[in-house]
């Protein structure tokens, strides 16, 4: 009777360990998936050169701190080309107090300026169907969409941040 306690035991103990072994495998390759989806902020965090926020990053630009939603907190910037890169988790649109909507799409690049996201690809406006932003400008009180025309926005529709709603498609 000893003898089947212990194979028993042994067996669910076994087991046990192989499920801890198993977690920690799948431990390091979800870390592996989000350094090589281009967060790097656990790598920036073992360098102790720590991101800021994104929302600091655009307010240090001058740019208002809501043109993205609330979950694009991943990023990256080369400091050389200025190239801005936004990593949002899923295809989203955002609605503005000023009744606009923006689109984003997963990835969202752009070149960073003082005053203006220049260049961008993967944002778009509806004006009566969606547009391709190209860039963003801004001064004290307006926002600048061009979008094949260039359309001004009230500033402070911008000035807060909001939460996507999850889109089929971009």
């Amino acid at each position: 009777m000893d003898q089947m306690f212990n194979k028993v035991g042994s067996y669910w103990l076994g087991q046990k360990a192989n499920k801890q072994f198993d977690s920690v495998g799948k431990d390091v390759t979800s870390l592996s998936t989000s350094i090589e989806g281009g967060t790097k902020w656990l790598v920036n965090k073992f360098k102790g050169t720590m991101q800021k926020p994104l929302p600091e990053l655009l307010k240090e630009y001058d740019l208002p701190v809501g043109i993205f939603p609330r979950d694009a907190t991943n990023y990256e910037l080369d400091e050389q080309t200025k190239k801005l890169t936004v990593l949002i988790p899923s295809v989203c649109e955002v609605g503005y107090k000023d009744s606009s909507v923006l689109k984003f799409t997963t990835t969202v690049t752009g070149r960073l300026e003082k005053g203006k996201l220049a260049e961008l690809e993967g944002m778009k406006t509806k004006v009566m169907i969606w547009v391709k932003v190209t860039s963003i400008s801004a001064d004290s009180s307006k926002v600048y969409f061009t979008a094949g025309v260039k359309k001004s926005r009230n500033r402070d529709a911008y000035e807060v941040l909001r939460d996507g709603v999850r889109a089929d498609k971009f």
